[in-house]
């Protein structure tokens, strides 16, 4: 019994850490990953007018905490925990890595048509 939990355990981790291997070693990565939130959160994460909250240059833990909560339903989301349950946590890790690394920019206005 126990060799055959030793075996499924091992294969679980030969599974999971070349994937998350791989994300280290892709320093583009997390910007891959959070393009998607490019198109409510500003690009780069700097929303306008900082609506939704713009992501960039916050802590990566709490921005990790934050999705974490969305995907577990801690939080309450209209979309977020939808997006954030698509995501496994290293891939979560190398996004919310991203975002504290970018520099955040002053809340701007819109353009006028």
């Amino acid at each position: 019994m126990n060799s055959k939990l030793f075996h499924v355990a091992a294969v679980f981790c030969c599974a999971i850490f070349p994937a998350a291997s791989a994300l280290a070693q892709n320093p583009s990565a997390g910007r891959n990953l959070a393009a998607s939130c490019f198109t409510c959160h500003g690009t780069d994460g700097n929303s306008v007018q900082n609506v939704p909250p713009s992501l960039a240059g916050r802590s990566s833990a709490e921005l990790f905490q934050i999705l974490k909560d969305f995907q577990s339903g801690k939080r309450a989301a209209t979309i977020m925990h939808q997006q954030a349950r698509g995501y496994s946590d290293a891939q979560l890790q190398a996004i919310t890595a991203y975002f504290a690394s970018v520099k955040p920019q002053p809340p701007h206005l819109p353009a006028k048509p």
